[in-house]
């Protein structure tokens, strides 16, 4: 079984599942996003990741297993999310990104492949430099949301309660707690891409001449 973990572009963006593909929940303020036809949402949704893409870099990360999508997730700052701006627990941190969505496929759940989309994205923002975190508007509700990340997902993948709310926690990961496992999440990348570092060998220096009745020692 093959897994690599791959930047969302537009060239890739069949490959999220409905209705995830055309969802303008975030990008999108209440008032805007309900003058949307339902056949104008999917344009629109491209629309908003070229805006990001030029603006701010890629924003979303896709997990493939043989070839085929198993997960995604999607990120960027508050700036390009007005959608975020109706929750109880906002606004969102100024040095943070915000994590909007979050989906692995039934049959690929339980593998690992939610965390390496997590890991994926810390890597990629901690070599960006100037964020100090991620932060989520999580559903605590227990109920499947295609526009929410589940609190319990947050939570094992090292997200912690920033600001308490019964329906919608705002939740938060330190990105400088992840620089600590920062050589394991690129090598773990490398090898999600086929890539693996030879670790390297020791090696012993050579020995000191000497010489007869010549002290050598440092």
């Amino acid at each position: 079984m093959s897994r690599k973990i791959v930047r969302l572009t537009l060239d890739n963006m069949d490959l999220l599942p409905d209705p995830c593909r055309s969802c303008m929940f975030w990008e999108l303020d209440p008032v805007r996003r309900g003058r949307l036809a339902a056949d104008e949402t999917a344009c629109e949704k491209e629309s908003w990741v070229s805006h990001v893409l030029r603006e701010w870099g890629s924003c979303g990360r896709v997990a493939m297993v043989d070839d085929e999508p198993a997960g995604f997730l999607i990120y960027a700052p508050p700036r390009f999310l007005p959608g975020a701006d109706i929750f109880p627990t906002a606004p969102v941190s100024p040095d943070a990104v915000l994590l909007t969505m979050a989906y692995v496929d039934p049959a690929a759940r339980g593998g690992g492949i939610g965390r390496m989309l997590v890991q994926a994205m810390a890597a990629d923002l901690i070599k960006r430099g100037g964020v100090g975190a991620v932060e989520a508007f999580a559903d605590a509700t227990g109920r499947a949301s295609h526009s929410r990340v589940p609190a319990e997902f947050c939570s094992r993948v090292g997200f912690k309660t920033h600001r308490a709310h019964p329906i919608s926690p705002r939740m938060r990961m330190e990105l400088r707690s992840a620089l600590t496992w920062k050589d394991e999440v690129e090598l773990a990348i490398e090898r999600l891409l086929g890539v693996v570092r030879p670790t390297p060998k020791t090696q012993t220096p050579p020995p000191v001449a000497r010489s007869a009745g010549t002290d050598v020692t440092p």
